[in-house]
């Protein structure tokens, strides 16, 4: 269920997927979400977990929060964990530190750039005409995204509404490379992490820094289907919620944070 009014008192933390969770995918977050988030940090740790890289959690969502004046001690509280958990963020002396970065090899980075290019060729996906590069090396994650990393949100929903294009690549490029993590991401991506590193490992993670248990936190994404990217988290066992876009999770937010 999506959308519902809840009442339950506020997890000691929440983690969220980023792109078509908290935002329009790579698009800023919206005000309305931008409220709730910073009442939420006001009140619980909260972690974001997701695909993009540092960079695009900075302009979809630590600039606007920035810019809204949350307080520092409510920005203590935000775990940040980009590229599908190899990657994470924490607040130190009023800027980000890097606890670790899970990068992948040059050879596990190769091997995914080819597999990733012929098998979208031989599935009739590698697009012509896109909005910048479909490949991206993101250091601890090699990222496809069929129409190009700065494409317009309406023209990736349209691309493939059900996913399964995506889903097709995802599971071609798995076969060919085993010892890496495949996992289908955002509306037209697919993301490669060294095996074993995705987010359940990030999950793992911010029980370790945090000393919160895994049992105790929620996590609120919109992939949790088993090819998503979130899928991992509700695999390891944490309570998670189910959102079908920002507005969706703005509203389950405001029914958590009600009085």
């Amino acid at each position: 269920m999506t959308g519902e009014r809840v009442t339950a008192p506020v997890p000691p933390l929440v983690a969220f997927d980023l792109d078509d969770t908290l935002a329009p995918s790579k698009s800023a977050v919206e005000p309305r979400m931008l409220e709730v988030f910073g009442r939420l940090l006001d009140r619980t740790t909260v972690a974001v977990i997701s695909g993009g890289n540092f960079e695009q959690f900075q302009t979809q969502l630590l600039e606007r929060l920035e810019r809204a004046g949350v307080a520092e001690a409510s920005l203590a509280r935000l775990h940040l964990l980009p590229t599908c958990g190899t990657r994470y963020e924490q607040r130190v002396d009023g800027g980000w530190s890097t606890l670790y970065k899970e990068d992948l090899s040059p050879e596990e980075r190769d091997a995914a750039f080819v597999a990733l290019r012929e098998e979208a060729e031989r599935l009739g996906l590698w697009e012509s005409e896109t909005w910048g590069e479909i490949l991206e090396d993101r250091g601890s994650q090699v990222t496809f995204s069929a129409l190009g990393q700065r494409a317009p949100v309406a023209a990736k929903q349209a691309w493939d509404p059900d996913g399964s294009r995506k889903n097709a690549l995802r599971a071609a490029v798995a076969a060919r490379l085993p010892e890496l993590e495949v996992r289908s991401g955002g509306s037209t991506s697919v993301d490669i992490t060294r095996r074993g590193i995705d987010k359940a490992y990030g999950m793992r993670k911010l029980e370790a820094q945090t000393g919160i248990p895994l049992a105790e936190m929620l996590f609120v994404g919109d992939r949790l289907d088993p090819d998503g990217n979130d899928f991992p988290v509700k695999a390891l066992g944490v309570p998670c919620h189910a959102v079908a876009d920002w507005e969706d999770t703005a509203d389950f937010l405001e029914g958590l944070l009600a009085e």
